[in-house]
């Protein structure tokens, strides 16, 4: 059976490739409001009832806005914005975290943040299994391409050929810590450093460990170890084995939905750096609410994700 899926926001950088993902696929029929619906309360809300599934590609006060007028309606949403991504009563769409059954069985489902899927994935297993310790002050640093940034970023780079590297969030406070601490299972809020760099798509994100400090028994290989056996089963998510002198991210970056994780070690064990690799538009963003989508339709995880 064909599910009616409804994408409200589908002019944006992620309602963009998402309906590039989904429109080749006989199992949804896409659900798409031209230029004067969308702006139509009514229209948003007749959509939302008629429809199986609904993707929010939205600010956080219109994705808020858009969950109200779904009220009453069977429509099963995936939410891209940050509104309802450490509300209790919504499921987190990380199924390597959370668990797939978990996201399968829901029908409120919060897509993860780019920066935060980075760092989740690398964290969250090893507090859990106690080789990282959860009270510990950790830093995240991580520079992404310019599109994570949507319409006014990318055009403020594409116009301005000079800026290469631009650092923020430096008043801290930002919008992805209370993500990231929830469900890397943390006690206190991590150091938050990000940056956009002058490429349209592309992520990495660090998490730098003294290791020595934490625990004296969580070597470098340890940690990978752990990581590997968690991810096992992704078909998404794989652990690398390599320790390569440098990690590049390239403006030609192809779309992907995977995410690679590395840990890298100073010979003595003493130190290591813990690095995400990913698309923020794929796993970071379009890629994650397509893959959650798909266990909600009860259709296989990566079908129409780029791997």
């Amino acid at each position: 059976m064909t599910a009616r899926v409804f994408i409200d926001g589908a002019a944006g950088t992620t309602g963009l490739e998402i309906v590039e993902r989904l429109a080749p696929r006989a199992e949804f029929e896409l659900l798409i409001l031209d230029e004067p619906q969308r702006k139509s309360a009514q229209a948003r809300r007749d959509a939302f009832h008629a429809a199986d599934f609904a993707v929010l590609c939205l600010p956080d006060d219109a994705a808020i806005e858009a969950v109200a007028l779904a009220g009453g309606s069977k429509v099963r949403i995936v939410d891209a914005s940050t509104a309802h991504r450490v509300d209790p009563a919504w499921t987190y769409g990380f199924p390597e975290i959370v668990g797939r059954e978990a996201v399968a069985a829901a029908s409120r489902v919060s897509n993860p943040g780019c920066y935060p899927t980075g760092f989740i994935a690398l964290v969250a297993p090893l507090v859990r299994s106690g080789l990282l310790r959860a009270d510990w002050p950790y830093t995240c640093h991580a520079a992404s391409g310019y599109s994570g940034g949507g319409k006014a970023l990318i055009a403020r780079f594409e116009a301005d050929a000079d800026i290469a590297y631009r650092d923020y969030g430096l008043a801290l406070g930002h919008k992805h810590v209370p993500e990231m601490r929830t469900y890397a299972g943390l006690a206190h809020d991590p150091l938050f450093a990000p940056a956009v760099i002058a490429a349209h798509r592309g992520m990495v994100v660090e998490v730098p460990l003294h290791l020595a400090l934490i625990n004296r028994t969580a070597t470098p290989d340890a940690l990978r170890q752990c990581l590997a056996e968690f991810y096992a089963d992704s078909p998404v998510v794989s652990v690398r084995t390599d320790c390569p002198d440098e990690l590049l991210l390239r403006r030609s970056m192809a779309p992907s939905d995977r995410l690679e994780l590395y840990v890298f070690g100073a010979k003595d064990g003493a130190q290591a750096r813990l690095v995400a690799v990913l698309d923020n538009l794929g796993k970071g963003a379009s890629g994650a609410a397509v893959q959650s989508l798909n266990l909600m339709a009860g259709l296989p995880e990566i079908a129409g994700l780029s791997l």
